[in-house]
């Protein structure tokens, strides 16, 4: 994996890097672990840590904590030949940006695409990002849409109305 500077390593993530990247992912605004919701998510996440298609990478400085989380996930899409490389999450903690870290990651990305013959890297961004949207446009990346999403609850789902 590529060096990120300032003495931090980019790693594969582990089942327990579960606490830290969740912490992480709160951070970036993703819905908060709950008491209720803890083992469900663990258990997502520990699946997830050694499913081929999902590669989950964290960026550890050298006082050992986790300062970064890359979520890559590999899909098939209708029309496409090639998988895409999609990006869901990908953060670094506000003391630790500006030091290569989110470039590390993307870097990273690429040549994790590349090796698996992707025809493209996609990513979600918030519109508050905008620190992170000048990253991705000098990696090389083009704001390419918007995505829209509605939350539901369990009884709105199609599943339960039937």
């Amino acid at each position: 994996m590529p060096h990120a500077p300032r003495d931090t390593s980019i790693r594969a993530a582990r089942g327990d890097d579960f606490e830290a990247v969740t912490a992480l992912l709160e951070k970036l605004g993703r819905a908060k672990v709950t008491d209720a919701t803890r083992e469900d998510c663990r258990a997502i996440f520990r699946q997830q840590v050694v499913d081929p298609n999902v590669h989950h990478m964290v960026a550890v400085n050298a006082e050992g904590e986790i300062v970064g989380f890359c979520s890559l996930h590999f899909r098939a899409r209708l029309n496409h030949v090639a998988e895409e490389a999609w990006i869901p999450d990908l953060y670094v903690r506000e003391t630790a940006r500006r030091d290569g870290i989110g470039l590390a990651f993307l870097h990273e990305v690429e040549r994790r695409a590349a090796a698996r013959g992707c025809g493209a890297i996609t990513l979600e961004s918030g519109y508050q990002r905008a620190e992170a949207h000048h990253l991705y446009r000098r990696f090389g990346m083009r704001d390419a849409g918007r995505y829209f999403t509605k939350h539901l609850e369990p009884d709105e789902s199609p599943t339960a109305r039937s």
